[in-house]
């Protein structure tokens, strides 16, 4: 099907499980009260997807708390218990995280339950969504490797184990979450992708890394007004994903002042394209939806293009990315029969 719809991974999550309209929100509620609560926002997440017209559905991330630490909370080695303050992606904005003290070990399956969850409640594909080494290590604090590098490629160990058994679930995509990939250009080119690599090693389910300029929080607006007219940081990094054996890349384009020229560098890869902003909770329509979806095929072969949203829509209120979700799937719909 031309124009299959995504989205980035995450949706909001309902009033009754945690509070609404916030990152790193917490909880209603504990323990076996918390796990039937967090499957039944699961099966909603899905079953909102598929109403709306999406094609290939995530689990809304409902049963993490955060993108980067829903993953770290069954990591050994890790001291949640004395958290830090530490800048994050360059110091664009403070943040608490727990610290690496020991070596990295998973305690046992990270993902298991809401993968096999997203499985059994739909027979859309699934992807699943987990952060890359390099945004890990950009959001915790090493009091034990000494080295950048080296916690990077033993995060990527981890993942890489916790991908092969999302695989076995059912899982038809896995997508690497790396927002860190705009900031550290250098180091993508570096060791960044090879670290990303790592991570999907051995899969052979459809492999994607995301890379953007952020969730729609103050912080990440005001550091966006000051990159000027154009955003090229991508211009930088894309050469080294072309190469690499990642088969899909997610890139914002609705609102954005990235250049989609750009995309043109991305040779043999398939785009996944946003072309609803999470920074804004005006609700696009059908049209323009389009626009967005026709300006990308300029660069992207139409067969390569998967229309998606920017970002994760975790901290927005859930009647608007909901609308947002029926106007990604009412607007790849009307691309089809105008474009296909």
């Amino acid at each position: 099907m031309l124009f299959p719809t995504t989205i980035a991974g995450s949706l909001p999550k309902p009033e009754w499980l945690a509070e609404p309209n916030k990152l790193w929100a917490p909880w209603k509620s504990q323990g076996d009260e918390l796990a039937r609560a967090k499957r039944d926002a699961t099966v909603l997440a899905i079953k909102l997807q598929e109403d709306a017209g999406i094609d290939i559905v995530t689990e809304g991330e409902q049963a993490r708390q955060h993108f980067v630490h829903g993953f770290l909370e069954k990591v050994e080695g890790i001291d949640f218990a004395h958290k830090v303050e530490m800048g994050i992606r360059k110091d664009r904005y403070k943040a608490m995280v727990p610290q690496v003290v020991a070596p990295l070990r998973l305690k046992g399956r990270v993902h298991a339950d809401e993968a096999r969850i997203a499985r059994a409640h739909t027979t859309h594909q699934v992807k699943f969504t987990m952060p890359g080494p390099m945004t890990i290590i950009d959001t915790i604090a090493d009091q034990y490797y000494g080295d950048r590098v080296k916690m990077a490629f033993a995060f990527a160990e981890l993942l890489n184990e916790e991908a092969k058994a999302l695989q076995a679930d059912g899982i038809d995509l896995i997508q690497f979450d790396e927002p860190a990939f705009n900031v550290y250009m250098d180091e993508v080119n570096d060791w960044g992708i090879k670290a990303l690599e790592r991570a999907a090693d051995g899969l052979t389910c459809a492999t994607a890394v995301h890379i953007c300029y952020g969730y729609g929080i103050k912080a990440n607006t005001d550091w966006k007004d000051t990159l000027g007219s154009e955003w090229r940081q991508y211009e930088d990094i894309f050469p080294t994903i072309a190469k690499s054996p990642i088969q899909q890349v997610a890139i914002e384009c609705r609102n954005s002042k990235v250049p989609l020229e750009l995309l043109g560098l991305l040779k043999g890869k398939k785009v996944q394209a946003g072309v609803i902003d999470v920074a804004s909770d005006t609700v696009e329509t059908a049209e323009d939806v389009v626009k967005v979806i026709e300006a990308v095929s300029k660069h992207v072969a139409k067969s390569d293009i998967i229309p998606t949203t920017n970002c994760g829509m975790a901290p927005m209120r859930r009647d608007i990315a909901e609308a947002k979700l029926v106007a990604l799937g009412t607007g790849a719909k009307l691309a089809r029969q105008r474009l296909g």
